[in-house]
Protein backbone atom coordinates (compact mmCIF):
# COMPACT_ATOMS: atom_id res chain seq x y z
CA UNK A 1 0.00 0.00 0.00
CA UNK A 2 0.82 3.42 -0.01
CA UNK A 3 1.76 5.16 2.35
CA UNK A 4 -1.17 7.56 4.99
CA UNK A 5 0.22 10.81 6.11
CA UNK A 6 -0.94 12.70 9.37
CA UNK A 7 -0.32 15.99 10.69
CA UNK A 8 -2.50 18.66 12.43
CA UNK A 9 -1.92 21.90 14.52
CA UNK A 10 -0.55 24.26 11.50
CA UNK A 11 -2.25 27.21 13.25
CA UNK A 12 -1.56 29.23 9.88
CA UNK A 13 -2.81 32.70 10.70
CA UNK A 14 -1.06 33.42 13.48
CA UNK A 15 2.43 33.89 13.95
CA UNK A 16 4.66 31.92 16.21
CA UNK A 17 8.43 31.01 15.78
CA UNK A 18 7.78 31.08 11.97
CA UNK A 19 5.47 33.68 10.79
CA UNK A 20 2.16 32.30 9.79
CA UNK A 21 3.32 32.91 6.25
CA UNK A 22 6.53 31.56 6.59
CA UNK A 23 4.89 28.25 8.32
CA UNK A 24 2.54 27.69 5.35
CA UNK A 25 5.75 28.18 3.20
CA UNK A 26 7.24 25.27 5.17
CA UNK A 27 3.75 23.24 5.30
CA UNK A 28 3.50 23.16 1.20
CA UNK A 29 7.28 22.23 0.91
CA UNK A 30 6.08 19.09 2.86
CA UNK A 31 3.61 18.31 1.14
CA UNK A 32 5.45 18.55 -2.34
CA UNK A 33 8.22 16.20 -0.58
CA UNK A 34 5.20 13.62 0.36
CA UNK A 35 2.94 13.88 -3.55
CA UNK A 36 5.20 11.33 -5.07
CA UNK A 37 4.20 8.41 -2.67
CA UNK A 38 1.03 9.50 -0.38
CA UNK A 39 -1.54 7.20 -0.94
CA UNK A 40 -3.57 9.46 1.35
CA UNK A 41 -3.65 12.51 3.64
CA UNK A 42 -5.59 13.20 6.85
CA UNK A 43 -5.16 16.96 8.18
CA UNK A 44 -6.08 16.25 11.58
CA UNK A 45 -7.35 19.56 13.11
CA UNK A 46 -6.93 23.18 13.96
CA UNK A 47 -5.06 23.83 10.29
CA UNK A 48 -6.06 27.33 10.83
CA UNK A 49 -5.78 29.11 13.83
CA UNK A 50 -9.83 30.27 13.68
CA UNK A 51 -11.77 29.74 10.29
CA UNK A 52 -15.63 31.11 9.82
CA UNK A 53 -17.42 30.05 6.13
CA UNK A 54 -19.97 33.01 5.53
CA UNK A 55 -22.24 31.84 2.93
CA UNK A 56 -20.55 33.81 0.43
CA UNK A 57 -17.17 34.55 2.49
CA UNK A 58 -14.10 32.41 3.86
CA UNK A 59 -11.13 33.95 5.30
CA UNK A 60 -8.77 35.56 2.79
CA UNK A 61 -5.25 34.65 3.10
CA UNK A 62 -3.79 30.77 2.84
CA UNK A 63 -4.05 30.55 -1.19
CA UNK A 64 -0.45 28.85 -1.09
CA UNK A 65 -1.84 25.99 0.87
CA UNK A 66 -5.42 25.81 -0.27
CA UNK A 67 -3.78 26.01 -4.39
CA UNK A 68 -1.66 22.67 -3.48
CA UNK A 69 -4.49 20.86 -1.54
CA UNK A 70 -6.48 21.54 -4.63
CA UNK A 71 -3.64 20.17 -7.12
CA UNK A 72 -3.17 17.19 -4.86
CA UNK A 73 -6.57 16.06 -4.89
CA UNK A 74 -6.76 16.59 -8.43
CA UNK A 75 -4.06 14.04 -9.07
CA UNK A 76 -5.92 12.12 -7.18
CA UNK A 77 -4.79 11.74 -3.87
CA UNK A 78 -6.90 11.28 -1.07
CA UNK A 79 -7.18 14.12 0.82
CA UNK A 80 -9.19 13.88 4.48
CA UNK A 81 -9.90 16.97 6.95
CA UNK A 82 -11.08 17.23 10.71
CA UNK A 83 -11.92 20.30 12.58
CA UNK A 84 -10.25 21.42 14.89
CA UNK A 85 -11.56 23.48 18.42
CA UNK A 86 -9.86 26.49 16.44
CA UNK A 87 -11.61 25.87 12.91
CA UNK A 88 -14.65 24.42 13.77
CA UNK A 89 -16.91 26.32 12.31
CA UNK A 90 -15.79 24.58 8.83
CA UNK A 91 -18.80 24.10 6.64
CA UNK A 92 -19.23 22.69 3.24
CA UNK A 93 -16.37 25.22 1.05
CA UNK A 94 -13.44 22.65 1.20
CA UNK A 95 -16.49 20.03 0.26
CA UNK A 96 -17.70 22.12 -2.81
CA UNK A 97 -14.96 23.50 -3.57
CA UNK A 98 -11.69 21.10 -3.26
CA UNK A 99 -13.67 17.93 -3.29
CA UNK A 100 -12.09 17.52 0.58
CA UNK A 101 -14.77 15.28 2.86
CA UNK A 102 -14.62 17.69 6.10
CA UNK A 103 -14.87 15.53 9.31
CA UNK A 104 -16.62 16.77 12.94
CA UNK A 105 -15.68 13.26 14.74
CA UNK A 106 -13.72 11.02 14.90
CA UNK A 107 -13.50 8.17 12.44
CA UNK A 108 -12.27 4.59 12.12
CA UNK A 109 -10.31 3.39 9.23
CA UNK A 110 -8.06 0.18 7.73
CA UNK A 111 -5.03 0.57 6.55
CA UNK A 112 -3.28 -2.61 5.82
CA UNK A 113 -4.20 -5.18 8.56
CA UNK A 114 -4.18 -2.52 11.31
CA UNK A 115 -7.80 -0.27 12.43
CA UNK A 116 -6.90 3.73 12.93
CA UNK A 117 -9.21 5.44 15.12
CA UNK A 118 -8.53 9.09 14.35
CA UNK A 119 -9.92 12.45 15.22
CA UNK A 120 -8.20 16.22 16.93
CA UNK A 121 -9.46 15.10 20.16
CA UNK A 122 -10.42 18.21 21.84
CA UNK A 123 -13.63 17.14 23.81
CA UNK A 124 -12.24 13.44 24.37
CA UNK A 125 -11.57 12.00 27.46
CA UNK A 126 -12.43 12.81 31.33
CA UNK A 127 -12.43 16.55 32.66
CA UNK A 128 -11.96 19.77 30.60
CA UNK A 129 -16.42 20.29 31.35
CA UNK A 130 -15.87 23.76 30.67
CA UNK A 131 -14.80 23.30 26.87
CA UNK A 132 -16.79 20.70 26.36
CA UNK A 133 -20.09 23.16 26.96
CA UNK A 134 -18.00 25.90 24.89
CA UNK A 135 -17.86 23.29 22.21
CA UNK A 136 -21.63 22.45 22.52
CA UNK A 137 -22.68 26.28 22.52
CA UNK A 138 -20.52 27.23 19.38
CA UNK A 139 -21.44 23.89 17.05
CA UNK A 140 -25.26 24.15 17.81
CA UNK A 141 -27.21 25.54 14.68
CA UNK A 142 -28.15 28.86 16.37
CA UNK A 143 -25.48 29.91 17.59
CA UNK A 144 -23.99 29.37 14.39
CA UNK A 145 -26.94 31.21 12.47
CA UNK A 146 -26.51 34.22 14.91
CA UNK A 147 -22.40 34.54 14.25
CA UNK A 148 -23.35 34.35 10.73
CA UNK A 149 -25.38 37.70 11.29
CA UNK A 150 -22.11 40.04 11.90
CA UNK A 151 -20.02 41.37 9.18
CA UNK A 152 -17.37 39.68 8.40
CA UNK A 153 -14.92 42.65 9.06
CA UNK A 154 -15.98 42.69 12.60
CA UNK A 155 -16.77 38.89 13.28
CA UNK A 156 -13.49 37.51 11.87
CA UNK A 157 -11.32 39.98 13.66
CA UNK A 158 -13.85 39.18 17.45
CA UNK A 159 -12.85 35.33 16.45
CA UNK A 160 -9.22 36.17 16.03
CA UNK A 161 -8.99 38.09 19.29
CA UNK A 162 -10.73 34.95 21.20
CA UNK A 163 -8.84 32.74 19.57
CA UNK A 164 -5.76 34.31 20.30
CA UNK A 165 -6.94 34.60 24.12
CA UNK A 166 -7.44 30.76 24.23
CA UNK A 167 -4.40 29.54 22.82
CA UNK A 168 -2.42 31.58 25.61
CA UNK A 169 -4.48 30.12 28.36
CA UNK A 170 -4.15 26.81 27.30
CA UNK A 171 -0.61 26.65 26.16
CA UNK A 172 1.22 23.69 28.01
CA UNK A 173 4.54 23.13 28.68
CA UNK A 174 6.79 20.78 26.89
CA UNK A 175 6.03 18.04 29.38
CA UNK A 176 4.48 14.47 29.30
CA UNK A 177 2.20 14.06 32.38
CA UNK A 178 2.05 10.61 32.45
CA UNK A 179 -1.00 7.98 31.66
CA UNK A 180 -3.04 8.84 34.69
CA UNK A 181 -3.14 13.06 33.48
CA UNK A 182 -2.97 12.70 29.77
CA UNK A 183 -6.38 12.36 29.04
CA UNK A 184 -6.64 11.54 25.55
CA UNK A 185 -4.63 8.40 26.86
CA UNK A 186 -7.44 7.45 29.38
CA UNK A 187 -10.11 7.94 26.82
CA UNK A 188 -7.57 5.60 24.20
CA UNK A 189 -7.99 2.92 27.35
CA UNK A 190 -11.71 3.50 28.05
CA UNK A 191 -12.08 2.76 24.01
CA UNK A 192 -9.96 -0.07 24.07
CA UNK A 193 -12.71 -1.76 26.79
CA UNK A 194 -15.17 -2.14 23.92
CA UNK A 195 -12.78 -2.17 20.56
CA UNK A 196 -9.78 -3.52 19.55
CA UNK A 197 -7.70 -0.42 17.70
CA UNK A 198 -4.15 -0.93 16.80
CA UNK A 199 -3.79 2.99 16.75
CA UNK A 200 -5.25 6.47 17.59
CA UNK A 201 -4.49 9.21 15.99
CA UNK A 202 -5.04 12.73 17.11
CA UNK A 203 -3.82 15.87 17.72
CA UNK A 204 -4.54 18.88 19.89
CA UNK A 205 -2.35 18.18 22.55
CA UNK A 206 0.69 19.80 20.80
CA UNK A 207 3.64 17.18 21.57
CA UNK A 208 4.51 14.41 19.73
CA UNK A 209 3.88 11.36 21.55
CA UNK A 210 3.84 7.89 21.20
CA UNK A 211 2.39 5.79 24.09
CA UNK A 212 1.83 2.10 23.93
CA UNK A 213 -1.46 1.72 25.50
CA UNK A 214 -1.61 -1.93 26.54
CA UNK A 215 0.32 -5.62 26.15
CA UNK A 216 -0.84 -6.34 22.63
CA UNK A 217 0.62 -3.02 21.78
CA UNK A 218 -2.22 -0.68 20.85
CA UNK A 219 -0.46 3.22 20.62
CA UNK A 220 -1.62 6.47 21.25
CA UNK A 221 0.20 8.68 18.40
CA UNK A 222 -0.20 12.12 19.28
CA UNK A 223 0.80 14.28 16.05
CA UNK A 224 2.61 17.22 17.89
CA UNK A 225 2.20 20.49 15.72
CA UNK A 226 3.71 22.88 13.38
CA UNK A 227 4.03 25.92 15.67
CA UNK A 228 7.25 24.40 17.47
CA UNK A 229 8.12 20.99 16.42
CA UNK A 230 6.99 20.98 12.28
CA UNK A 231 5.80 17.22 12.75
CA UNK A 232 3.67 14.36 11.81
CA UNK A 233 3.34 10.53 11.37
CA UNK A 234 3.29 8.29 8.44
CA UNK A 235 1.72 5.16 8.11
CA UNK A 236 3.61 2.50 5.94
CA UNK A 237 1.39 -0.29 5.51
CA UNK A 238 3.65 -2.09 8.38
CA UNK A 239 4.72 0.57 10.70
CA UNK A 240 3.84 3.90 12.42
CA UNK A 241 6.43 6.67 13.00
CA UNK A 242 6.57 9.97 14.02
CA UNK A 243 8.67 12.03 12.01
CA UNK A 244 9.62 15.77 11.80
CA UNK A 245 10.06 18.17 8.64
CA UNK A 246 13.07 20.37 8.44
CA UNK A 247 14.04 20.00 12.08
CA UNK A 248 16.63 17.86 13.42
CA UNK A 249 15.95 18.82 17.26
CA UNK A 250 12.68 16.89 17.07
CA UNK A 251 11.87 15.05 19.93
CA UNK A 252 9.28 12.59 20.77
CA UNK A 253 7.41 12.23 24.51
CA UNK A 254 7.53 10.12 26.51
CA UNK A 255 11.37 10.87 25.84
CA UNK A 256 13.03 7.32 26.84
CA UNK A 257 16.27 7.55 29.97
Amino acid sequence: MKPVYFASDFHLGVDADLSSRARERKVVRWLRSIQHDAGAIYLVGDIFDFWFEYRRVVPKGFVRLLGTLAELRDGGIDIQFFTGNHDIWMFRYFEEELGIPIHREPVRRTFGNKDFLIGHGDGLGPGDRGFKLMKKLFTHPLSQWLYARLHPNFGVGLANYWSGRSREATRGEDVFYGPEREWLIQYARRKLETEPIDYFIFGHRHLPIDFTLDTAGSRYINLGDWVRYYSYAVFDGTELRLRFFENDAGVIFPQKH
